[in-house]
């Protein structure tokens, strides 16, 4: 989904051009909270399908997921995160941010985890386990987040 946004660059003083008028401050004010709402709304939908997606490893490759969650289960004493549906398969996933960060970590990426660690330990715990970012993945997040947003953004010819 493309985001279509007007000009509005005499709604701030290191911007304007000119002098500006109430009329015009106001209404080019609108126009800027109109092209927020409409990048707010574009998030939503991307988190939305998010959220659909979700872990989407464990249902595609149950098979893959069961065996080796049962290899634990049973005894075997390795480390589950070197077991081929993980290490392989569920790190294709792009919220498992500390075992392998995408390039293009976004600020998505980041809330997917959020939503991930908190329901989890509260649904299989009833706590959350401590988790931390680093501060690279999450200044690198941040800007990816901003690459992202504009790259979907096309300013309307007026």
């Amino acid at each position: 989904m493309k985001i279509e946004i007007s000009r509005s660059q005499n709604c701030d003083t290191r911007s304007a051009d000119k002098k500006v008028s109430k009329e015009e401050l106001y209404q080019q004010s609108k126009q800027h909270i109109a092209d927020i709402n409409k990048a707010i709304s574009w998030m939503i939908e991307c988190l939305d399908i998010i959220g659909t997606q979700h872990d989407w490893s464990k249902l595609k490759h149950i098979d893959e997921f069961h065996k080796d969650f049962a290899l634990i289960q049973s005894g075997d004493l390795g480390d589950f995160k070197q077991k081929h549906w993980f290490k392989d398969l569920h790190l294709q996933e792009r919220h498992h941010l500390n075992d392998r960060c995408p390039d293009d970590v976004n600020l998505f990426d980041v809330l997917e985890r959020i939503a991930d660690i908190t329901m989890a330990g509260l649904a299989r715990t009833g706590k959350i386990y401590d988790d931390t970012l680093s501060p690279e993945i999450l200044t690198r997040a941040y800007k990816n987040t901003i690459e992202l947003l504009k790259s979907v953004t096309k300013i309307r010819k007026e």
